[in-house]
């Protein structure tokens, strides 16, 4: 069964950093690829939004507000998605949450493409 496996959430001053991390495992890394990864955060009253993804070509997308201090990457032989957030703002604090989107990798088995989320890690940014 998938299971994305986030880490590095925690309790930061403002202007501190941290850094999050979520792999993909519980599946071959051999018969899947991956489309899009990213994180997502929700604070309670508010919709959920998009903080940064990353496609399986490496282009990636940041929300206006973070730009200029979030940085995502990957390590594609490890199936891992990395958000390296610096100056980190009180608003920013949140459930952060990753996703990835998933598919087989062509000429394995049948086809399939399905969404798969993480189940969150709590950021908090306060003095």
């Amino acid at each position: 069964q998938v299971q994305l496996v986030e880490s590095g959430g925690g309790l930061v001053q403002p202007g501190g950093s941290l850094r999050l991390s979520c792999a993909v495992s519980g599946i071959s890394g051999s018969i899947f690829v991956v489309n899009a990864m990213g994180w997502y955060r929700q604070v309670p009253g508010k919709e959920q939004q998009l903080v940064a993804s990353i496609t399986g070509g490496g282009g990636t997308t940041y929300e206006d507000s973070v730009k200029g201090r979030f940085t995502i990457s990957r390590d594609s032989a490890r199936n891992t998605v990395y958000l390296q957030m610096n100056n980190l703002k009180s608003e920013d604090t949140a459930v952060y949450y990753c996703h990835a989107d998933l598919s087989n990798r062509p000429g394995h088995g049948s086809s399939w493409r399905d969404d798969y989320w993480g189940q969150g890690t709590q950021v908090t940014v306060t003095s």
